[in-house]
């Protein structure tokens, strides 16, 4: 039971710890420099979680950058196609779809 108890207290306080800064942090009372850098957040995240797994991929789960890493083949068409049209639904649709069709070749 206090384990279950001590999972539920850390949810609470990390939900309260972002909701303080949406409830009693006003967006125009940051500086400038913050909200510039808040700017970033999303594409780091996005970029930290990803990463890892393109890069540790295959069957021995070590670092792979070469032409043979499929999924690392698939993330560049998508980050091209992502880049170049700006769509979230097509870049899911071409990585997936090109990611899918070189693992069935292979």
């Amino acid at each position: 039971m206090s384990l279950w108890l001590t999972v539920v207290a850390i949810g609470v306080a990390t939900y309260g710890i972002r909701l303080s800064m949406l409830v009693f942090v006003h967006h125009s009372t940051l500086p400038d420099a913050v909200r510039s850098a808040l700017r970033f957040v999303q594409p780091a995240v996005l970029a930290a979680i990803i990463a890892p797994a393109v890069l540790y991929a295959g069957e021995r789960d070590a670092f792979d950058a070469g032409p043979g890493n499929e999924r690392l083949v698939a993330a560049l068409l998508a980050a091209l196609i992502a880049w170049r049209t700006k769509s979230v639904w097509l870049t899911i649709a071409a990585g997936m779809g090109v990611l899918w069709l070189l693992q069935w070749t292979n």
